[in-house]
C-alpha cells in the first residue's frame, strides 16, 4: 500500500488529546482523515484510479484508548490492484526496535459484502533514522479474503501465539515489504506485535537499529461490492 502520513506525531498527539473527542459524520474524500485521541483514521483511497468505485469511513467511538470505526466500499476493475487502505494509525514517539519491550494490541472486527477480494492487516513502517523516507513496510495479515495475496514470494514461516504465519518478501517500488499472512482468519485477537519484528531481526531481514515510525491497522480492498468492515474494538500501545 501507499502511505500518506502526517509528520510530527508527538505534537499531533498532544493536540489530539487536548481536543474534545467529538465524532463527526463519515468521510469519503480520497485523503480525508479524522483525528481522535491517540489515533488518526484515514480513508486513504490511494489506488482509486486503478478501478472504479467509492469508499467512506467513519469513526464510531473512542473509550479511553479503545477505538471503534467502520469503512464501507464497492470497487470494480483492476483486479490485481489495491484501491485503498482505510486504517487507524496510532500516534507515538519513534523508537528503535532494540529499545522496544512490547507492542500490545487488541483487534476485533467483522466483514460483510459480496465477491470480496480484500485483506485485513496491520502496516508497520521503519527506517534507519527517525525522519525521512521509510525503508521497510511490515504487514501482519489477519485475513486474506477471496484470494487476496501479499507482494513477493514466501521466504519463511513463523509460529506464534497459536497461529502459523507465512512470511513473504517483496517490494512496493519504494520499500522492501515483509508480510506475515495468518494460516487461518483471525477476527478477534489480543496479542503483541513485537515478536514479528523480533523474528525479522533474528532472521537477518531487519536491523535492530531501525526506528519504528508508524503503526496502522486497516483493510486493503481489490474487488467487491456493498462491503463493510466494522472494527468493534481496537487498541494498541508502543512500549
Amino acid at each position: 500500500m501507499q502511505l500518506k502520513f502526517i509528520a510530527g506525531l508527538s505534537a499531533l498527539a498532544t493536540l489530539a488529546l487536548a481536543a474534545p473527542l467529538e465524532k463527526r459524520a463519515e468521510f469519503c474524500g480520497q485523503w480525508d482523515t479524522e483525528e481522535i485521541g491517540n489515533y488518526i483514521v484515514y480513508n486513504n483511497l490511494w489506488g482509486q484510479d486503478s478501478g472504479s468505485g467509492s469508499q467512506c469511513t467513519e469513526v464510531l467511538n473512542l473509550d479511553g484508548n479503545n477505538l471503534s470505526w467502520r469503512t464501507a466500499w464497492s470497487w470494480s476493475g483492476g483486479q490485481y490492484s489495491v484501491k485503498s487502505y482505510a486504517n487507524a494509525a496510532y500516534m507515538f514517539d519513534t523508537k528503535t526496535l532494540s529499545s522496544l519491550s512490547s507492542i500490545p494490541f487488541t483487534w476485533k472486527w467483522a466483514y460483510t459484502g459480496s465477491d470480496m477480494v480484500v485483506n485485513v492487516a496491520f502496516d508497520l513502517w521503519t527506517s534507519a533514522g527517525n525522519s525521512g523516507d521509510y525503508e521497510y513496510e511490515i504487514m501482519i495479515w489477519l485475513a486474506a479474503i477471496g484470494g487476496a495475496g501479499p507482494l513477493g514470494s514466501q521466504v519463511s514461516s513463523f509460529s506464534y501465539d497459536g497461529t502459523d504465519w507465512a512470511l513473504y518478501e517483496g517490494t512496493n517500488g519504494a520499500q522492501t515489504v515483509y508480510s506475515y499472512v495468518a494460516g487461518n482468519q483471525i477476527e478477534s485477537i489480543t496479542s503483541d506485535a513485537l515478536p514479528f519484528l523480533t523474528h525479522l531481526v533474528d532472521s537477518g531481514y531487519l536491523s535492530s537499529s531501525q526506528y519504528l515510525r508508524a503503526i496502522q491497522a486497516g483493510t486493503e480492498p481489490f474487488l467487491g461490492s456493498n462491503a463493510e468492515l466494522i472494527t468493534s474494538e481496537y487498541s494498541v500501545e508502543v512500549n
